[in-house]
């Protein structure tokens, strides 16, 4: 009760400002997700019988951030809710609420868990941030404006309350007098507060959940294939929007007729009787229907624009996501091949925006227009009635070759960009080895090959255009000419005959829309197939994966019968391993070039998964564990110090944008990194360039290494950290690294000896093997026992 009473006195004085000074589009801030691209295809909960009566925050719909490049939608318009708090960040409160929620509801999560792999932005995070991290998480969640808690109804209980205080609660319990909550930092348990104080700190947002089903695995035998999911499921989550397209085409075919009509009413009754009045009534009246059809067709393209750009916006978001998650084990060999499947999904993109899916909606109106032939003209529907089957006929036979030669070009296409990503990546390599003559005879054959499919694709292309075009044409002169014959007989009237002409020529339209369009289908095709086979690709976390939350772990490492073999080698790069790393240790890793100390590295921090064995941190199989907890307890630095292009400090808190400044300068100062900022006028904004190229090969392994340092993991974990060092450098980062590393658990793997002064046990590695294990000056004595024996042996010539 006094820790609700500090909170209420603390607000008295802001409780005007926060509720009254704020504007609607602040509210929509707090709400509208900035950086949910995806929760638009998820399904929310319903939050009570009463909330009918409330209106709904939007729960995450859209991508509005403009520095993200997504737009927001306007598909469907906001309404009209209560001012919130202005720019208010909520995650940290929020998401230990929701770890809470999740806990209340049978499902035990790490905040690490929900903020893994969800976009990071420089300022606050909005409230749809962490909803989307729930529902990555599997629960449903939605954020709905509950002006007084009397709203709330108590069959929607657990909820979070977001208060005025910047902070959040669980409700659990609710009654006339009292109400139960729970705050995360209090150690999760519940208190009984009075309901008059509660309703002084509530802020009038509440967030509902529902944690989702899940089939196990008995129900393998009736699974749905999640690869098509991905897709369809978005598509069809989008349906109401092209119900209103099919509307609108039914509309906009049905307005078609009258144009017909209007020239068979003119040329019959109005010329021969010079019907003036008759002429401008009609006239009018089609007039009419043109402005009609106008309007129904931007409002058609409007709709497939906006249910395009959203479903492109989410489709594009799960496939990064997705690749951002798969396992390295079976990551594509190729990035270029890789790189080439995601472009692809430009061509599904277009299909769903284009004049492809409207012509394709179409379809099904020629045959209105067909009858209406045969209502006018009678037995000269028989005409278009033939010609239809007859181009669908070619369409369909043309459709086995026109495959193939997509396919291939799609292979041949992928090679080329394959091959180019490699040269560019390689071109100091490609210059100094004097292989650009090589490059280039590889690179003139790969294209020759593309330009050799890409021009049979074309070719059967304008096949299939030119025969529709054709049977469009000799379906207008057979009509024309039996009309004649009709009229002649009596059986049919000038007017019938143009009318007949021009719903003939409705009908083949999107016949010959389809046929210039079928190679664009075959690419959609074959890009949606290439998608699905990436999206079948294993991750990191595995949907019926059930991690706990590891609270306390020792920060030791041990390996048991541990081996690996990477995808496609049959030799094995890590056989019987089997160590243990005590807390605070610090272990260093030698050996020749090829025994396995990176991959040993590697597989500590869970970038690959052993093939035999396991890998405990705690006494804990690091398979049980989330990755972004594992890799929250363990800092890694690889060999490749990659950087991203942008400037300094951007790249040492990637991890984290929101990080302190002295979080940030203490790890620049212990991995180097000010030594040379300090030098640029530009400080940390010092630009880094592609791939770090603008800096040295000694730079950017600091900037490396700062990254790995700025989270003060328990584990450190340094693959040659300073290989790329002069000796003074070194020598300083050295010494500093000394400083922090008291109570952390070190695995340093080098070959530099004057390195291991940092470690008090040395591990040797040979063939993927550890040959020797011990106190580093045992381990060194032996290695020079070894060496001077070695050296005494006889050699044989």
């Amino acid at each position: 009760m006094s820790e609700m009473n500090s909170r209420t006195e603390q607000t008295d004085n802001d409780e005007t400002t926060a509720g009254n000074s704020t504007k609607p589009d602040d509210a929509r801030d707090m709400t509208t997700p900035d950086t949910d691209v995806q929760a638009e295809a998820l399904q929310q909960p319903e939050a009570g019988p009463d909330s009918h009566e409330d209106e709904s925050v939007p729960s995450p719909k859209d991508a509005s951030d403009a520095s993200d490049g997504l737009q927001g939608s306007s598909a469907i318009p906001w309404k009209t809710i209560a001012p919130a708090p202005a720019d208010v960040d909520y995650e940290s409160p929020l998401l230990r609420c929701l770890v809470v929620l999740f806990s209340l509801h049978g499902r035990t999560i790490s905040i690490e868990k929900l903020k893994g792999g969800l976009p990071e932005h420089g300022g606050p995070s909005h409230t749809s941030a962490c909803l989307r991290a729930a529902m990555q998480a599997g629960m449903n969640v939605r954020a709905v404006h509950r002006q007084k808690l009397e709203n709330i109804s108590t069959l929607t209980l657990p909820c979070i309350l977001l208060l005025k205080t910047k902070g959040a609660c669980v409700l659990t319990g609710l009654n006339d007098k009292t109400a139960e909550i729970i705050f995360p930092e209090t150690g999760g348990t519940p208190i009984e507060i009075l309901r008059y104080k509660l309703e002084e700190e509530y802020a009038g947002y509440a967030i509902f959940g529902k944690v989702e089903g899940r089939l196990d695995k008995r129900a393998s035998e009736i699974k749905l294939l999640k690869a098509k999911r991905w897709f369809w499921g978005t598509i069809w989550h989008y349906l109401p929007i092209y119900k209103h397209v099919g509307v609108a085409s039914l509309v906009i075919n049905l307005l078609a007729i009258v144009s017909p009509l209007f020239f068979m009413n003119v040329y019959d009754r109005v010329v021969p009787n010079n019907a003036l009045d008759t002429l401008w009534v009609l006239a009018i009246g089609i007039a009419i229907a043109y402005l009609f059809d106008f309007i129904l067709r931007n409002l058609r393209s409007y709709f497939c624009d906006v249910a395009g750009k959203n479903a492109d916006i989410i489709l594009a978001s799960r496939l990064m996501q997705h690749l951002m998650s798969i396992r390295l084990d079976n990551k594509p060999d190729s990035t270029g091949t890789l790189a080439n499947n995601l472009r692809e999904f430009e061509s599904l993109r277009e299909f769903f925006s284009s004049t492809t899916l409207l012509a394709i909606i179409d379809l099904p109106f020629l045959f209105v227009f067909i009858a209406l032939v045969g209502f006018i003209g009678g037995p000269m529907l028989f005409v278009p009635a033939l010609a239809v089957p007859l181009v669908v006929i070619i369409g369909w036979l043309l459709q086995y070759p026109l495959q193939r030669a997509i396919e291939s070009g799609y292979k041949e296409g992928a090679q080329k960009n394959a091959l180019l990503i490699e040269i560019l990546n390689g071109i100091e390599t490609v210059k100094t080895s004097q292989a650009e003559g090589r490059m280039q005879r590889m690179w003139e054959r790969v294209v020759g090959m593309s330009a050799r499919s890409n021009s049979h694709t074309k070719t059967l292309a304008n096949f299939s255009i030119t025969m529709s075009m054709l049977a469009a044409q000799l379906v207008s002169m057979i009509i024309i000419v039996w009309g004649v014959h009709r009229i002649g007989a009596g059986d049919l009237t000038m007017g019938g005959l143009i009318a007949c002409n021009i719903l003939a020529g409705r009908a083949m339209a999107p016949l010959s829309q389809v046929a210039a369009m079928l190679s664009r289908l075959q690419q959609s095709r074959m890009a949606l197939k290439s998608l699905d086979l990436l999206m079948t690709l294993p991750t990191e976390r595995a949907d019926d994966s059930a991690s706990l939350c590891y609270v306390g772990l020792a920060p030791s490492l041990a390996a048991e019968e541990l081996s690996f073999r990477y995808p496609g080698n049959e030799r094995l790069a890590l056989e019987n391993v089997n160590f243990l790393f005590r807390p605070g240790e610090k272990i260093g890793i030698i050996g020749k070039m090829g025994s396995g100390k990176s991959t040993l590295g590697k597989l500590i921090v869970g970038l690959y998964q052993p093939s035999e064995g396991a890998v405990k941190l705690g006494g804990v199989d690091i398979r049980q564990m989330d990755v972004a907890e594992l890799r929250s307890r363990a800092g890694y630095v690889s060999q490749d110090n990659y950087l991203f292009y942008g400037n300094v400090r951007e790249n040492i808190a990637i991890s984290n944008p929101n990080a302190d400044d002295n979080a940030i300068l203490r790890a620049a100062t212990i991995a180097g990194v000010t030594d040379f900022v300090q030098a640029h006028p530009a400080g940390f904004g010092m630009p880094v360039g592609e791939r770090g190229m603008a800096l040295s090969g000694g730079q950017r392994q600091s900037v490396a290494l700062a990254r790995a340092l700025l989270n003060d993991p328990e584990i450190l974990i340094l693959d040659e950290p300073s290989s790329n060092m002069d000796n003074g450098a070194e020598f300083q980062f050295k010494h500093r690294l000394a400083t922090i590393i008291k109570d952390k658990t070190l695995v340093l793997i080098t070959h530099r000896m004057s390195m291991i002064d940092l470690v008090d046990r040395l591990v040797v590695m040979d063939s993927g093997r550890i040959i020797a294990d011990g106190p580093k000056a045992a381990v060194l004595n032996a290695l020079k026992n070894e060496q001077l024996r070695a050296a005494a042996k006889p050699r044989t010539m």
